[in-house]
């Protein structure tokens, strides 16, 4: 199952899911969900588009795991799930369950930290922009619209 990003497709927003049934296939009891979303460029405001490597290394996530050929689960594009891993998700076919999040990086400064300073910075820029709503009254009030 691929997970598609949403703006794949002209006239719709919704985010699309191709599922790809093998009754033949190698790895009998398991499913891979591929999560893309994240996947491809804006090609315009409104429409996403695919690469051609894009569009390579999806089918080669397929491919590796078809034939179990070098297939490395990775979080937050790719993961093979057991049958029993959709059972305890209670049967839910939603790649993001079980591709998961990337892992953040830890930028080493504390959260109450890097709050204080940005709460510092959010009071300073309110204070600028009561400075500039001021000036903008004065300059309106000298117009002769109050």
């Amino acid at each position: 199952m691929v997970a598609l990003p949403s703006q794949l497709f002209t006239n719709t927003q919704i985010p699309a899911c191709i599922w790809i049934l093998n009754k033949a296939k190698a790895r009998k009891g398991e499913v891979l969900f591929i999560d893309a979303r994240q996947i491809g460029y804006m090609k315009d405001r409104v429409l996403r588009d695919f690469t051609p490597d894009d569009i390579a290394k999806i089918a080669q996530t397929y491919h590796s795991w078809q034939k179990a050929d070098g297939y490395q689960d990775q979080a937050a594009y790719c993961y093979s799930a057991t049958l029993d891993d959709i059972a305890k998700s209670d049967y839910v076919l939603t790649p993001g369950r079980y591709v998961g999040t990337a892992e953040q990086e830890d930028d080493g400064i504390p959260f109450a930290e890097k709050m204080q300073n940005l709460t510092a910075l959010l009071n300073e820029q309110f204070k600028q922009s009561a400075e500039l709503e001021a000036k903008i009254k004065a300059n309106l009030g000298g117009l002769g619209y109050e």
